[in-house]
């Protein structure tokens, strides 16, 4: 369940956010200043803050600036709240203009899945860099660079939907349970749909566990049929999950990751992008996205 925290420093106006907050299926929690805050987020931090602009001691914008310096706090959304004039009257702003405050949310309940997991911290910012960086050696435009990366970080949201004694478990899967575990590209593309701005990342959500050879899921497609963004995550989240332990096995070298990858070429993943990846391992490496 998605945990909102709201600071501010009226009790009424805390109240009233808590019932605002009451009919949507999320955890509440609720600081009276920016010190209570911060303590909250760093013991156990929400999925997104709803922040009062206006507080003594520390404001509002203090606040923001202190989250977004911490490392759990970099892609956590955070919606500033000022109240106007008229009584009950209160106007959301985003932070940034760059997302929007949805999609700020989708974000960061893709960094929630990965906090589950140990075994994972990191994985889907590590794939974002190595796909943003094998799309610039395939010659793309920028737009569809920022695509790889933000795709990347958000490619299995719809984890989020599967029980976490699947997720963690430490052996092989029976028969409902990788059912369950595959239903997480369409739970994940759900998720996504509504937001106007993530459109382009649907593609890499739904299609990542495509196969080449069109054995995949969930639509079975091959080869050039699968979207090119969501050929390059696949490839990039193969090898991070090869060369990373895992709760069902231990890692791999980087030179056994990359046989694997070579052997799987054509039939698993698209080759050319394999053989771009396999050829550019120091400088993935580097930059520390593997």
């Amino acid at each position: 369940m998605p945990v909102v925290l709201a600071v501010d420093d009226g009790a009424a106006n805390r109240e009233l956010i808590s019932a605002y907050l009451s009919g949507i299926d999320c955890e509440v929690r609720l600081a009276e200043d920016g010190e209570t805050a911060l303590e909250i987020l760093e013991a156990d931090p929400p999925d997104l803050v709803l922040l009062d602009v206006q507080m003594p001691g520390m404001d509002g914008y203090e606040v923001c600036r202190r989250i977004k310096s911490m490392p759990r706090g970099r892609l956590l959304p955070v919606v500033m709240i000022t109240a106007l004039n008229q009584a009950n009257d209160r106007v959301l702003k985003a932070l940034y203009n760059t997302l929007n405050s949805a999609e700020q949310v989708i974000f960061a309940l893709a960094a929630a899945v990965e906090a589950k997991d140990a075994f994972t911290e990191r994985h889907t910012q590590r794939v974002g860099e190595s796909a943003r960086y094998l799309g610039r050696r395939l010659g793309l435009p920028e737009y569809a660079l920022d695509t790889l990366y933000r795709g990347g970080i958000i490619h299995d949201i719809g984890k989020i939907g599967v029980p976490d004694a699947i997720l963690l478990k430490p052996g092989p899967l029976d028969e409902v349970e990788t059912s369950r575990m595959r239903a997480h590209v369409a739970i994940g593309e759900s998720i996504v749909r509504p937001l106007q701005t993530a459109a382009n990342m649907l593609p890499i959500i739904r299609h990542h566990h495509e196969r080449y050879d069109g054995r995949g899921y969930p639509d079975g497609l091959r080869g050039r049929e699968i979207p090119r963004l969501a050929r390059i995550v696949a490839v990039c989240d193969s090898f991070d999950a090869l060369v990373n332990d895992r709760p069902y096995r231990g890692r791999l070298t980087t030179e056994e990751a990359v046989r694997v990858l070579r052997t799987g070429a054509g039939s698993q993943w698209d080759p050319e992008v394999v053989e771009i990846l396999t050829s550019e391992i120091p400088s993935i490496q580097r930059l520390g996205a593997a």
